[in-house]
């Protein structure tokens, strides 16, 4: 799908940009990268800094066909090359093709100095050269604090950083210049370069409750408007994801399909028609009351219909699941040979929210599912806050809203306080909230459900029995104490 910006203020010069081809990175600068000028991408160790200037350089080339230079302070051309190979950028294939220069400086300070003084026109030279040499539109230079390591004196110092800024300006090439972080209130080691950049990018690599997330900011943009909050983005096979943009906006199309919930008897309950397609639906209860197996019923009925499910599973295997539905009359493994459904079982302690994100996002781009199941989310609550499970939960929602799937979702809810409320706080953004509970009475635990909201259609307001059997689900209306069967008005 074409990334769609955000045109703010239509009086403005549209200032020309160089788009990355990043994940994420031209939606949230809108468009990309300021063109023909230095851009710095500064940040702590580890936070991907070199990473996403080698990202740029390689998808410039490859997808926009624009020859780039990658001068390297510290890192040999051998292993840049290895190190980026795991996802699957081949460097040398371009370098055959004359679409990128790898050109690794050691810094050595007899190197540059002339007549007892320090300047940069030898490296001005050589950066020329390799950008002659193939064309180049693109060009990084990783790390400044590298080429300027053992300058003692300021004065010089500050006065080189700002004509090499300007140098680069007058070549007309889109830059990407690489820093540490500095001390203090300064965002780079000598505290200059982020005055004299045109954009200023800032990784930060974070721990929190022992889950390590990466996060980038734009912190200055001239001539552009950009997206101004910190952005979580990881590092898959593929190379860098910001995610996610989709809740930039709320555009997403909606559909008056109706497709069944594999449940007779809560077909009935909204209005014989089922959900609508593309709807969120949360079922919430306490444990036993039959979650798992009312999402089982929906996903069988889907694969029934040949569509698409992928089944996520944040507490039980994939075999477990299986042999448990199959109690209930259900058939799973044969949509699973059919290749209508795949499972992902994991742990959520097994790695960040962002990841968790991630991969969903990649498995749903790639298995292009009609439906999508999350059993249980508040599992997620073990490993971070209610906030952040809510911020992500709210962006997968939108993600699915966008391309027209079907979510459902259970919740565990807890024994204390009202069942009517969720731990992770997303009844507001599901359109179908069904809430499941066990009932005590003559010596029998009996289940409930009943329908506590559902946008835009007709629904019951009668709290059934829900009997699970091992020929499926049925639902049945309770009888009051006069032995009269409770008639719905909705």
């Amino acid at each position: 799908m074409p990334v769609q910006y955000h045109n703010f203020n239509n009086t403005l010069e549209s200032l020309a940009k160089s788009p990355s081809g990043i994940n994420g990175l031209d939606e949230i600068s809108f468009g990309g990268i300021p063109k023909g000028r230095p851009t710095l991408v500064c940040g702590n160790a580890g936070c991907g800094k070199t990473l996403l200037a080698m990202e740029f350089i390689y998808r410039g080339a490859v997808q926009f066909g624009e020859p780039g230079v990658f001068i390297t302070f510290e890192e040999k051309r051998e292993d840049l090359i290895k190190n980026v190979a795991s996802l699957g950028f081949d460097l040398v294939d371009l370098e055959k093709r004359n679409l990128l220069v790898i050109d690794y400086v050691k810094v050595e300070r007899n190197e540059i100095e002339e007549t007892g003084s320090f300047n940069l026109d030898g490296l001005f030279v050589r950066i020329g050269y390799a950008i002659d040499s193939i064309g180049a539109k693109r060009v990084v230079l990783d790390t400044i604090e590298s080429l300027f390591a053992g300058i003692s004196n300021h004065s010089i110092l500050r006065a080189e950083i700002r004509r090499l800024f300007n140098w680069l300006r007058d070549k007309e090439v889109t830059v990407i210049i690489t820093g540490e972080q500095g001390g203090g209130d300064s965002i780079t080691r000598q505290g200059l370069e982020e005055y004299v950049s045109d954009c200023v990018i800032f990784l930060d690599h974070r721990i929190n409750e022992q889950y390590g997330t990466r996060r980038i900011r734009i912190i200055k943009y001239r001539g552009s408007i950009h997206g101004t909050n910190e952005y979580p983005f990881i590092i898959t096979e593929s190379g860098i994801s910001i995610l996610p943009i989709s809740t930039v906006r709320l555009d997403s199309k909606s559909t008056h399909e109706r497709i069944s919930t594999g449940i007779a008897g809560i077909d009935d309950m909204l209005g014989g028609k089922g959900f609508f397609r593309g709807s969120t639906i949360l079922v919430s209860g306490t444990a036993g009351t039959g979650k798992t197996s009312v999402l089982a019923h929906f996903i069988n009925d889907n694969c029934k219909k040949e569509e698409k499910g992928l089944y996520i599973a944040f507490e039980e295997s994939k075999d477990q699941i299986m042999r448990n539905m199959s109690s209930v009359g259900l058939n799973l493994k044969k949509w699973e040979d059919k290749g209508l459904l795949t499972f992902y079982s994991t742990r959520p302690a097994h790695a960040s929210l962002e990841t968790h994100l991630a991969v969903i996002m990649k498995m749903v781009n790639e298995l292009k599912p009609q439906s999508v199941v999350f059993d249980p989310v508040s599992s997620l609550l073990n490993i971070t806050s209610g906030m952040q499970v809510n911020s992500v939960l709210t962006r997968l929602v939108d993600f699915l809203k966008e391309k027209n799937i079907t979510c459902i979702m259970s919740n565990l809810t807890s024994t204390e306080g009202s069942l009517e409320k969720t731990d992770v706080a997303i009844s507001s953004l599901v359109d179908t909230w069904i809430l499941l509970k066990e009932l005590e009475n003559n010596s029998e635990r009996n289940r409930s459900i009943s329908i506590l909201k559902s946008r835009g259609m007709k629904h019951s307001n009668q709290v059934r029995e829900l009997i699970i059997s091992d020929q499926g689900i049925e639902t049945k209306s309770r009888q009051n104490h006069s032995g009269n069967k409770i008639v719905s008005k909705g």
